[in-house]
């Protein structure tokens, strides 16, 4: 950008200290390539506003969605079970309903402790 900068603002370095970058290396590189840019001195600074602030209170904590997302996994594999009356492999079968290999839709039932005979109906 043919700009000397020799300074760094204090607050732009509490802010980059402090914030946790979930964009990695990539969202760095462009805040960093944006601030110079638009800086007019010698000071690198960067605007509070770039960084993305999320609201802590309104995100489920990663350990409460993995117990959300098996939950819904296991109701969904459940659903395609009774369709399928029990029934796995083969036309007509859960793991065709739901679109995965048999393999994988059994070490999911394993996983999640789906108990499959409760499916199957006596005819």
């Amino acid at each position: 950008m043919a700009k000397h900068i020799s300074k760094i603002d204090t607050c732009t370095l509490q802010l980059c200290e402090a914030y946790s970058w979930p964009g990695n290396i990539r969202e760095l590189q462009n805040i960093v390539e944006r601030s110079v840019i638009l800086c007019s001195g010698d000071t690198f600074s960067i605007d509070e506003a770039w960084l993305s602030i999320q609201d802590p209170a309104g995100l489920a904590p990663p350990a409460k969605m993995t117990h959300i997302l098996q939950d819904q996994e296991k109701e969904i594999i459940e659903s395609a079970l009774a369709e399928s009356r029990g029934k796995v492999v083969g036309a007509g079968g859960a793991a065709v309903k739901l679109g995965i290999p048999p393999s994988t839709l059994d070490s999911k039932i394993k996983q999640l402790r789906i108990k499959k005979d409760k499916f199957k109906t006596v005819s």
